[in-house]
């Protein structure tokens, strides 16, 4: 059952991860975020990328906070979940 649960989540992180590279992309296309997609795509992406813009700011046109974001979601997210659901088994 937990490692049910484990798994829901790690695909849960893959899914979220997919949206923030959407969201990404969007911003090569013009106007892409304007639209109705492109706004609930936001939506969902805003909250997360929003603390580690105010750490790493843009240099020039170039926003590096993504990456550190994708970092922390893929590597460190991951393994604090595992690391959690390990006291239950």
């Amino acid at each position: 059952m937990l490692s049910s649960i484990e798994t829901i989540i790690m695909w849960a992180i893959q899914i979220y991860t997919w949206i923030l590279i959407i969201y990404i992309l969007m911003s090569w296309v013009p106007n892409a975020r304007d639209s109705s997609f492109g706004r609930f795509i936001a939506s969902l992406s805003e909250p997360y990328l929003e603390p580690f813009r105010r750490f790493i700011p843009p240099v020039g046109m170039i926003d590096f906070s993504p990456i550190v974001a994708f970092i922390v979601l893929n590597w460190l997210v991951p393994r604090g979940v595992h690391f959690l659901f390990t006291f239950f088994y």
